[in-house]
């Protein structure tokens, strides 16, 4: 006959322990307002400020950039005055065989193609190398901004807006300062030295071809101020694109598991028909642009041309001058339309870089330190050390207070489990704990000092949590048991994998320890990780432990294994237990049974199971369920 050994039974539903996490922008109940919340609020001025604080240490190869650039629009500008002065002065000469000024004419043009040539290679690589300084400086900016914020503030901003955030607006900004700054520079050197050459070569056709850039610049204005708004939903748009597609494939197995891929399919359609959308509306924009930009262009043209022509046959006006005027207007207009271009590029990276600014603009809400205090010696050979939540009370940001006053002392040592219903508070009291949050009012003491005053260094050494989810990260099974401790050496790390249980299903790997886990851990099982997990906080060797549900993806066998292990891991540390099964409370010293943020019972696990009160009736039901 076989026996079947029946499930534990879970004292309640996964605890989340606060109200539910806003809506990502890509999902589908909310697609009204989900792109609101994808611009970050900065103070006034954080987006200029952020780019000067980028160029700021490039100052001395901005300047040479600028230098090159000056001095190949020179080099250009000169073709239409050496032109000018052929035919006015070099062909009539050539007539009566004089050939010098011919001569000179060419030698000279000749000389201005290859300096500008020169010089415009030199401004190319010059530029390219401040580009990409720039953009590696932001790139590492973002990161390390991403890491050092608290956690509260990666459950509200998803890591797929962090990946646009990094990778579409960061490219938004490459685009503007590989092509757009210098169609920009180009455009105000070009106005600037054909400006003064046409007013130099005559007075009257320089005045008029001034007079034209009045409506260029109304037109530029106009379009500057459309597209700012375009741009704005096009970033907005593609960053929805980008967290649907990553939301998705980082849940695909629960997508397949629950068939939601016509589901996904039809809510990423709406999204990537948003951003068509913006797309289009960006590009009509732009042709609206160049179609308004060449008109009044060729008007000019045709009008100055028209005037010169008739000035040159009453002899009023060289020839040679109205040619020049002519080419100097056509090198003036043609770039109006790169300027199109260049602002067709500023308004996609303003956009992008606003919401850059106002991502590095967010600062902790669990801050280090001004102030930081070192924890005091280890009053014994064990590694406990006292916890006291003094006068807390807690609330998330969306949601009303989750513990009200909440006083409670775990000596050093002690192992606490903690049970209850679903938001009775038993996560939020360990991410208190684990100083993921601030409580809003009281203080958590580790060993009489305020973890509040703690850097996060020594905090992290002295509090580890273990999860529900035992995140690995790609690479060797070694590396992920040391991340607690980088230094650990091969011996120390073999020694905790063997006395959390590990060591055996790891010798088996096809590499042993070197075996790399692959992506989140996925080439080995959810138990296998857990006991990785287990691994690294031991090698930690913090003075706190805190398992949040943490063996929960544990079959009975491996959930017993670890039990038996962890009677040797706990002893001498303060533990923290987050129990949904209570099989685990077995290893606990003291239970705590939690309800809507309070202790409503306190004891020895065999002293509340002989009582009366709520948590013998979850034993006595769960004894039950296995008859």
């Amino acid at each position: 006959m076989t026996t079947t050994t029946p499930s534990t039974p879970a004292v309640s539903d996964d605890d989340t322990d606060g109200p539910a996490r806003p809506r990502d922008p890509g999902d589908p109940s909310g697609p009204g307002d989900q792109f609101d919340r994808d611009v970050l609020p900065s103070p006034p001025g954080a987006t200029a400020a952020l780019l000067r604080s980028l160029l700021a240490p490039l100052k001395a190869r901005v300047t040479l950039t600028t230098l090159l650039l000056l001095l190949q629009q020179a080099a250009v500008q000169a073709g239409p005055l050496l032109v000018a002065y052929a035919i006015d002065t070099a062909v009539p000469a050539f007539r009566d065989d004089r050939n010098g000024p011919l001569f000179a004419v060419a030698a000279g043009y000749l000389l201005c193609a290859l300096a500008s040539g020169a010089l415009q290679f030199a401004f190319i690589e010059t530029s390219a190398r401040v580009s990409q300084d720039v953009l590696l400086d932001l790139r590492g900016r973002i990161f390390r901004h991403a890491q050092a914020l608290s956690v509260d503030f990666h459950e509200r901003y998803t890591s797929g807006r962090l990946i646009s955030r990094s990778t579409t607006d960061v490219e938004s900004l490459r685009e503007l300062l590989d092509e757009g700054l210098q169609e920009l520079v180009t455009v105000i050197l070009s106005f600037v030295y054909i400006s003064a050459m046409l007013l130099w070569l005559d007075l009257g056709l320089g005045a008029v071809a001034v007079a034209s850039f009045l409506p260029l610049y109304l037109l530029v204005r106009l379009y500057r101020r459309r597209a700012a708004r375009v741009y704005g939903a096009r970033s907005t748009a593609i960053a929805a694109v980008i967290v649907k597609f990553v939301e998705t494939m980082n849940g695909i197995r629960p997508v397949r598991a629950f068939r939601r891929e016509a589901a996904n399919d039809a809510e990423f359609a709406v999204l990537n028909a948003r951003h068509e959308r913006t797309n289009g509306d960006s590009l009509l924009e732009m042709a609206r642009y160049v179609v308004g930009s060449r008109l009044v262009a060729n008007t000019a043209v045709a009008g100055i041309v028209l005037w010169g022509a008739y000035r040159v046959a009453s002899g009023s006006l060289e020839l040679g001058v109205l040619a020049a005027a002519v080419l100097y207007l056509r090198r003036l207009y043609d770039p109006i339309d790169r300027l199109g271009m260049f602002l067709n590029s500023y308004q996609s990276a303003a956009a992008s870089l606003e919401k850059i600014a106002g991502l590095l603009a967010q600062t902790p809400s669990v801050p280090e330190p001004e102030h930081p205090r070192e924890l005091p010696p280890l009053k014994s050979e064990f590694p406990g050390r006292e916890v006291v939540f003094d006068g807390v009370r807690f609330g998330y940001r969306t949601g009303g207070e989750v513990l009200p006053r909440f006083d409670l002392t775990l000596p050093a040592g002690q192992t606490v489990a903690v049970v209850g219903s679903t938001g009775a508070g038993k996560s939020t009291l360990a991410k208190l704990l684990a100083r993921f949050y601030d409580p809003s009012a009281g203080r958590v003491l580790l060993d009489g000092v305020d973890l509040r005053e703690l850097p996060m260094p020594e905090l992290r050494r002295g509090v580890v949590m273990v999860t529900q989810e035992a995140f690995l990260f790609s690479g060797t099974v070694a590396d992920n048991i040391a991340i607690g401790r980088p230094e650990a050496t091969r011996e120390e790390i073999e020694r905790a994998a063997k006395a959390i249980g590990a060591h055996e299903f790891i010798s088996a790997l096809p590499d042993g320890y070197d075996t790399d886990v692959r992506k989140r851990g996925g080439r080995i099982s959810a138990g296998q990780r857990q006991l990785v997990a287990f691994a690294r906080a031991l090698l930690a060797d913090p003075a706190v432990l805190i398992l949040d549900e943490a063996t929960s993806s544990l079959d009975i066998p491996g959930e017993r294994a670890v039990q038996r292990a962890m009677a040797t891991v706990l002893r001498g540390r303060t533990a923290v237990v987050i129990a949904h099964r209570l099989s685990t409370v077995e290893i606990a010293d003291r239970v705590l049974v939690m309800e809507h943020g309070r202790i409503v019972e306190d004891g020895h696990p065999d002293e509340l199971i002989g009582g009366t009160g709520r948590f013998a009736d979850l034993h006595r039901a769960w004894r039950d369920s296995l008859a």
